[in-house]
């Protein structure tokens, strides 16, 4: 095998993997360790509007179906009365 061959066969399989490599581990080494204040306070309001329509939801809930036993009930008596 002919040097330049080797050589270009060697950084193809040695060189760009490593290259990943060291941009990888220079990315995780520039990302903050901890959320900042202001992430912690926006992630702390999107989780109580979360619960907010949460309790909302099942509130609706309930109300769906106490009117779907109402309506059944009233089809059931308008049955049973024809």
């Amino acid at each position: 095998m002919e040097p330049a061959v080797f050589l270009a066969a060697l950084l193809i399989f040695l060189g760009i993997p490593a290259i990943a490599v060291i941009t990888i581990a220079r990315l995780r080494a520039n990302r903050p360790q901890s959320p900042s204040a202001d992430m912690t306070a926006r992630l702390e309001a999107v989780e109580n509007g979360l619960q907010d329509l949460q309790q909302e939801l099942a509130a609706t809930q309930e109300r769906l179906d106490f009117a779907e036993r109402l309506l059944s009930k009233a089809r059931e008596e308008r049955r049973i009365g024809s």
